[in-house]
């Protein structure tokens, strides 16, 4: 049977036999390109307690045809030892391994080499005519030994929906130099401050996109064209083409630790925000001003009444200035006059709004009133306002304090 997904969008070549498929419903990902300690990830996933669904793990050890030789011999060495721990005993898992150290320059990164693996675990489903679940991990990262159980209850217990967000915590102590965990802490913070941000303005799309903690079902995966090959950034793009969809969930019953580390693999992202963190020496970490998230409140408060009025005009007025000077009038006009148009209820209406002012565009309206109105304030005097919103005090607590209570908020927001 044909399938337009592998037909005109998967990567074009196909790297894994259909005699070594085997029949998995549960298929990790994990993007690798010159890591120091595969194995110490692989570990953590064969420790985790078996699901009563078959896992498999695909492995994409990567590297761009312009990369050094000393990357692609690395890679080798990677592989190799892959394929002896491999053999040392029995494994709970499926395991294969990717070798791929010619990627064409212009598009060689973590995006692609997740889409490889993907569009690798689609072929698997599809010869076995399975929606299955593609869980996304990184090779420098562990998780918590039920993570795979917790992944197949999730899909299990919500037959609709597409993908899930899954917690993650970053270690905030351990054998690397102190200053990447006070690094990792604020940036950590600047994180979970943006998101939860979004949710106090009743932003619905409000959800982590982190490439090393998503799943996703087969079936919704090929349905929004795939993973993007972006080298950064690739699993914010990717979620928010999934997130509308409906029905997202978050997971927050088990643990992904990614690693702390400084990266400078990719252009934007932890390990280059840690190396930046490093490099400049800094002592506090700048995040967004929390006047942002209440004129987005403001606006995303005027959608019932942007369905019910006469004039768009009207709405207009009661928008904050930072939202006129980033949507023309005209726009504004044109864009409401069309969704009501295509909407017989409020419902459809919001649905229509949110496709157009989704997370790219509130993501681009973030940085325009930081730019142009509102500048970056510590992440400490975010965080504080962001508890006052919870009727919490947060003031005299030290940054740690507040990372550790706002992992809780976020574990018990579903």
């Amino acid at each position: 049977m044909s399938n337009i997904y592998l037909e005109r969008y998967a990567y074009p070549h196909t790297y894994l036999t259909k005699g070594n498929y085997g029949t998995p419903d549960i298929i990790v990902v994990l993007p690798c390109h010159n890591e120091p300690d595969l194995l110490t990830s692989l570990n953590a996933l064969e420790l985790c307690d078996r699901p009563e669904d078959q896992v498999a793990v695909i492995v994409v050890i990567n590297a761009s045809e312009k990369s050094t030789p000393e990357i692609k011999e690395h890679n080798e060495k990677t592989l190799a030892d892959c394929q002896l721990w491999l053999g040392q005993q029995s494994k709970k898992y499926q395991y294969h391994f990717i070798l791929e150290s010619e990627l064409p320059k212009k598009h060689a990164g973590v995006g692609l080499a997740r889409k490889i693996g993907m569009d690798e675990a689609v072929r698997i489903f599809e010869a076995q005519e399975k929606d299955g679940v593609i869980l996304c991990f990184d090779a420098d990262s562990t998780c918590e030994t039920n993570l795979l159980i917790e992944v197949e209850k999730i899909f299990m217990d919500n037959p609709k929906t597409p993908g899930c967000s899954i917690h993650f915590e970053h270690p905030l102590e351990g054998d690397l130099e102190p200053e990447i965990y006070e690094g990792i802490l604020n940036y950590e913070l600047h994180l979970r401050y943006y998101v939860d941000g979004l949710k106090y303005a009743g932003f619905p799309y409000a959800f982590q996109t982190i490439g090393s903690s998503m799943a996703v079902r087969s079936s919704a995966y090929q349905k929004q064209g795939g993973m993007n090959r972006r080298k950064a950034g690739e699993d914010f793009y990717f979620l928010h083409k999934i997130i509308p969809l409906g029905n997202f969930k978050e997971l927050n019953t088990t643990k992904i630790i990614p690693s702390p580390r400084r990266s400078d693999r990719v252009p934007f992202g932890t390990g280059r925000a840690i190396g930046a963190w490093l490099d400049e020496g800094k002592v506090e970490c700048l995040s967004y001003n929390h006047q942002i998230y209440k004129d987005l409140k403001q606006l995303f408060s005027l959608v019932g009444e942007m369905y019910e009025t006469e004039t768009a005009e009207t709405v207009w007025s009661d928008l904050p200035v930072t939202i006129q000077q980033f949507v023309p009038l005209e726009e504004f006009i044109a864009q409401i006059s069309e969704f009501k148009t295509q909407a017989n209820s409020l419902t459809i209406f919001r649905k229509r709004f949110y496709q157009w002012f989704d997370g790219f565009k509130v993501l681009k309206f973030v940085h325009f009133a930081r730019d142009e109105f509102y500048p970056n304030v510590p992440i400490a005097e975010g965080v504080d306002w962001l508890f006052e919103t919870m009727g919490m005090d947060a003031k005299d607590w030290d940054l740690r304090r507040k990372l550790v209570e706002l992992r809780r908020v976020d574990c018990s927001d579903n």
